[in-house]
Parts: C-alpha cells; sequence; structure tokens
C-alpha cells in the first residue's frame, strides 16, 4: 500500500478589509491641505518653548496623515505589517487619538500664543509682530483638529456597522 505524502496545512487566506471608503479620501486630502498650512505657518515664523511642540505634532500627524493615504489610494494597507488586517481600526485611532488629540494641543498651543502676543497688534506698535502668524496656525489646527473628528467618527460609524452585520 502506497503513503500519500502528508500534506502542509496552510493557513486561510486572509480577507483584506474593504478600503476606507469614498468619504474618506477629500476628508484626507483636506487633512493634508490644512495641515500642510498648519505646520508651514508655524515653521516659517520664529517660535520659541511650546511651539516647538506644536511643531512636532503638526508634522507626525501630517506624515502620519499621508502614509495613510497613500497606502489607501495605492489599496495597499495589508503590506502594513499587523494593521493591514485592522486597517479601519488603524484609521480610526489615527484620527481620533493622534489627529484630534495632537491637533487640538497644537492648536490650543498656538492660540495661548496668539493671546500673549495680542499687545502687538496695535497700530502704532513698531516691532515685529508674531500674532497674526499664531493666531492663522491656531486656526488651521482647529480646523485639522476638525476634520480629524469628522473622518474619525464616519470610520466609527462604519466599523459598528459593519460589526452590526457581522453578528
Amino acid at each position: 500500500m502506497k503513503q500519500r505524502p502528508a500534506m502542509a496545512r496552510s493557513a486561510p487566506p486572509a480577507v483584506p478589509p474593504p478600503p476606507p471608503g469614498p468619504p474618506l479620501g477629500p476628508l484626507r486630502l483636506g487633512q493634508l491641505a490644512v495641515g500642510a498650512a498648519f505646520w508651514l505657518t508655524v515653521a516659517a515664523h520664529r517660535y520659541e518653548g511650546a511651539a516647538h511642540f506644536a511643531l512636532f505634532a503638526a508634522v507626525l500627524v501630517w506624515l502620519l496623515t499621508l502614509g495613510l493615504f497613500g497606502m489607501s489610494a495605492l489599496g495597499r494597507w495589508e503590506l502594513v505589517p499587523w494593521l493591514g488586517s485592522r486597517w479601519l481600526l488603524a484609521n480610526l485611532a489615527h484620527d481620533l487619538l493622534l489627529g484630534v488629540g495632537l491637533c487640538a494641543a497644537a492648536a490650543g498651543i498656538m492660540g495661548h500664543k496668539a493671546g500673549q502676543k495680542s499687545y502687538c497688534n496695535l497700530p502704532g506698535y513698531s516691532q515685529r509682530c508674531l500674532y497674526g502668524a499664531y493666531l492663522g496656525a491656531a486656526v488651521c489646527g482647529a480646523v485639522a483638529a476638525c476634520l480629524y473628528l469628522f473622518s474619525g467618527l464616519y470610520c466609527l460609524a462604519r466599523r459598528c456597522r459593519d460589526q452590526r452585520d457581522i453578528v
């Protein structure tokens, strides 16, 4: 009697998650545009103290958003180890934890700095005034935080809907 060679068991192929969805694309583009305006506004002017953190936070979130957008647009999220199968959850965590948290903190820092420099907005002040730059950065940071909140809520609603469909 001939024995058949033992066949190696292979894991079932992982089903890639659905792409994040059409509304997320324009939101990501808006986040990239407003985020770039935010960190460029901070970086283009003299900054000191806590503004270093604001610049770090803005650039970090912007670069991570650029990576998420690129991977989603190319449909290559499954190439990311560990996060590929949890892509919607990764987008959700990025938007709500990093995006909203860091952008809101950075916007608060820049708003506080604008409040400290509000005296130089007077007509007779002759020195260089950073009030407008700090205020512009604070507004860009707040708008970016709102865009991250909207996309995070969209991902959360989509995740809840997908979980409900499974049960």
